[in-house]
Order: C-alpha cells, then structure tokens, then sequence
C-alpha cells in the first residue's frame, strides 16, 4: 500500500495544498511564494527520497509567517497520515549532516507525542526572503501536527544558508530511516503496543 496523503488546508491567511509520498524518489513540485523556503523544501524532498507536491497561496503581503508555519501544520499533518499505523517502522532515526562548514545533527522518533527541541540560532534576519526565526516555526510545526519529537543540535557552522539547508536534509535523512520497514519489527516498536 502506499503511504501518502492529500491535505488542504485553507483560512483566511494561507490556501494550502499538500500531497505527501513517503515511499517515493524524490520529486518534487513546490511553490510557496518564497524562494528560500522552496528551496529548502526541495532538499528535503529529495535527500527524503520523498515526493512532494505544495502549493501556497499566503498572505506574504502582511510577512511569510503564516505562510511557512501553516505550511509546517500541512505537511506535519501529511507525515502523519502517510505514516498510518506505523506497523513495522524502525520509529527512530537519526542523521549528522555536514553542509560545507556547517555539521547539523537531527534526531527523530515517531512516538505520537510532540515535542521540539533545537539549540540553533541564526546570526542574520533573513536568509532570501525567509525571516530565519521562521525556520524554527516551521518545524515546530510539524512536530506538532505529525505528533513526532524532533530535535536538531548545530555542533559548528558559520554561514546561515550552510545552517538551514543542513536542517532541512538532515531532517529528510533523520525521516526516512526512521519511518523505513524492518522485517523484525511485527507491529509497532513499543512494549504499550500502539504508537
């Protein structure tokens, strides 16, 4: 069966359409209305090996906030959805990924309880058009609409495009090992017996 989801999501300050393949190679299709963020999302997409469709029409007239947070509740909410019942997921993962002279740590698991936690900061305000504490708001987001703990830890860098675009990958890398199937786990990892 294929593990993906369709959402929508539309109010007053973002109309958002995501369609979310868990099991794909790597395409993508994204148009946010912020050049950065499709940037990023496209790394994501592709070191995932996911697919990923999102399109964003926000009120980017006002700022990008509701534009790049709405869009984390989307997508959180498509992780969510395409994981199912996560039978036989590996339900941890996590990857160190280095991006020239930034190395960025991310560490996932699947639980089902939300929780974030990062110690990176940005030294800059914007990086393109994306304010830099959006970053943070993006992926607290989803952490909280998937319902997984994420935490990432910067162990050095310097540049703020090198930071953020190591966020995004690691985060790919991080989800994709651990929403993989291994054949030794029967139901879901967990002695409460539900995730």
């Amino acid at each position: 069966m294929a593990r993906s989801a369709t959402v929508d999501r539309k109010t007053k300050e973002t109309d958002i359409n995501v369609i979310f393949n868990l099991d794909g190679t790597g395409q993508s299709d994204i148009d946010t209305g912020i050049g950065f963020f499709d940037h990023m999302l496209e790394g994501f997409t592709r070191h995932g090996f996911f697919d990923l469709k999102c399109h964003v029409d926000g009120d980017l007239c006002v700022d990008g906030h509701h534009t790049v947070e709405d869009t984390g509740i989307v997508l959180g909410q498509a992780i969510r959805e395409a994981l199912g019942d996560k039978k036989g997921i590996k339900r941890f993962g996590n990857f160190m990924l280095p991006m020239d002279d930034a190395l960025v740590m991310c560490a996932v698991d699947l639980s089902g309880r939300p929780y974030y936690q990062s110690d990176i900061t940005f030294t800059v305000p914007r990086i393109g058009e994306l304010d830099t504490e959006l970053v943070r708001e993006f992926f607290y987001a989803i952490s909280y609409s998937a319902g997984i703990n994420l935490h990432f830890k910067l162990l050095y860098g310097e540049n703020n495009h090198h930071i953020a675009e190591a966020m995004f990958k690691a985060f790919a890398k991080a989800l994709d090992e651990a929403s993989m199937k291994d054949s030794r786990i029967n139901d879901v990892l967990s002695t409460k017996g539900s995730l």
